[in-house]
């Protein structure tokens, strides 16, 4: 999904990493200091795939959204450490190679727990799934929530980075 855009001030490029599927939200703020998602997608990986060659992948299409956006930041969901142990590692690896394309491309990186993002969009640190997606449409103006929901949440994870570093300017 991509719209056009006015004359912004920032651009945050969001992420929730995986190495199934790495969520993506552009996201641009207005001299008057309004919103605008620029694009949210989803970079995909073959299962079967080697993990060296996956996280090659979302490496270079990450890189690449870099290039074409030019954001001045990127913001991505820290790592939630559940009971699964494999899966931790995986997005882990994913964060990586996510971290490595912020940081070779000389962005600022901001780093978001789950409740912090659910805390910065709706005001309540244990909002579901379905809450968010419906604040991040009205935030945006946007007639419907992103989608998928892996996308959606690279938009949350940009708006909030938008939100929190707004009011640290004012503190």
């Amino acid at each position: 999904m991509t719209t056009s855009s006015t004359a912004l001030t920032r651009i945050i490029l969001g992420i929730d990493p995986g190495t199934a599927i790495t969520g993506y939200g552009v996201v641009g703020e207005t001299a008057r200091g309004d919103f605008e998602l620029l694009a949210c997608g989803v970079i995909r990986t073959e299962a079967g795939e080697e993990m060296h060659l996956r996280l090659l992948e979302i490496f270079r299409d990450l890189k690449a959204l870099i290039a074409e956006f030019r954001p001045d930041a990127m913001a991505v969901e820290k790592l939630f450490f559940g009971r699964n142990v494999t899966t931790a590692i995986t997005v882990g690896q994913a964060r990586g190679a996510a971290l490595l394309a912020a940081a070779e491309q000389g962005l600022d990186i901001a780093e978001y727990t789950p409740a912090e993002v659910k805390q910065a969009i709706t005001g309540y640190g244990n909002a579901d799934k379905r809450q968010i997606q419906e604040m991040v449409k009205q935030i945006l103006h946007l007639p419907h929530p992103p989608h998928p929901d892996d996308a959606a949440d690279g938009v949350a994870i940009a708006v909030c980075h938008l939100q929190r570093s707004r009011y640290q300017l004012l503190a």
